[in-house]
């Protein structure tokens, strides 16, 4: 082997072993390893509040008319099932003769009856259509077609009524500051959460409610309320407004040492001297300061018609009710 074959033989076994034994000293002394870091992309896009189920499956309550000429007239499976959804093929009441085509998409909407509540000081509301799914166009006759249920947010049924879809956005998450549960009054508009989706009366985040605010009051989509209640008010039962213990009871005290004759936890008797009448829950309550209040949650307006609007709930400080009060921030 020649000096300069030998050289380069012994610079490479030289060379090869400095890097593994390097690699096994670093590996073996976590000092001198790099620590590793998790590099997340910043996404600065804002997402929507609402989803398509609580943006076009979300409802509203109409002062006007609906048009109800077009309709849900039959179904592929008809003998077999009266109800609809997902994948299911159902005829309605319009064909060429009306100008659809393929590929048209309509919104079956399910009008319920007008709307009767004791939590707004307006009159005539207006009547409840309930938004059930979406249909897509997928043959077309002459007087009727055949469509494709691509969506539903509830059963369909025969009777069901079609709209043009109606064209929504949904508001995006902005950054919002605390939830102040003590917040005072802004002082604006103010009204209540009539009703809610599916009957709920017990609501929480992400539901969708009605509020007796529209476009007469100057509600528009996107706008943020407060939702609030007076203090002390929002129990499911009846309390008892007087205190179940008396200021002087028997019985309680030993046979022997009579340590005296006042209830433990009885409220106090009125007067500088105590001589008065005893001071209940509602004698301190009256001479307090009018219009306390606290803030349970918040919603943004999705969809407004002229004397109501459509809203889902953003946060929430503890369960919403239907009757709950609403108020423009």
């Amino acid at each position: 082997m020649s000096y300069q074959k030998f050289y380069k033989t012994s610079f490479g076994t030289l060379f090869f072993v400095l890097v593994f034994l390097t690699a096994t000293a670093t590996a073996q002394n976590p000092r001198t390893t790099p620590t590793p870091r998790l590099i997340v992309p910043q996404d600065d896009r804002k997402m929507p509040v609402a989803g398509s189920n609580n943006l076009y499956c979300a409802g509203y309550v109409e002062t006007g008319t609906v048009n109800t000429a077009n309709e849900i007239v039959g179904a592929e499976d008809e003998q077999e099932q009266n109800i609809y959804a997902q994948g299911d093929n159902v005829y309605i009441s319009m064909g060429a003769n009306r100008g659809v085509k393929v590929g048209d998409m309509f919104s079956v909407i399910r009008p319920r009856g007008r709307v009767v509540t004791r939590w707004t000081k307006k009159n005539n509301l207006g009547f409840y259509v309930q938004e059930v799914g979406a249909v897509e166009v997928v043959n077309v006759k002459a007087e009727v077609s055949v469509a494709r249920v691509v969506s539903s947010c509830d059963n369909l049924l025969l009777g069901d009524l079609l709209q043009q879809t109606p064209v929504r956005t949904s508001p995006l998450f902005e950054k919002r500051p605390r939830l102040d549960v003590f917040a005072d009054s802004s002082g604006k508009t103010s009204g209540r959460i009539f009703m809610a989706r599916d009957g709920r009366e017990l609501l929480g985040r992400e539901q969708v409610v009605y509020i007796d605010l529209g476009t007469e009051d100057s509600i528009k989509v996107g706008d943020y309320l407060t939702i609030y209640r007076p203090l002390g008010k929002g129990n499911l039962f009846d309390n008892d407004r007087d205190e179940s213990v008396s200021a002087r009871e028997d019985g309680f005290q030993s046979e022997v040492y009579r340590g005296g004759k006042f209830s433990n936890q009885a409220p106090r008797k009125s007067g500088s001297k105590a001589t008065g009448r005893i001071v209940k829950t509602r004698d301190a309550k009256r001479g307090r300061q009018k219009g306390l209040r606290k803030v349970v949650g918040e919603i943004v307006i999705l969809n407004v018609r002229e004397k109501t609007a459509t809203a889902v709930i953003t946060r929430t400080a503890q369960e919403i009710h239907t009757g709950d009060r609403v108020e423009i921030q």
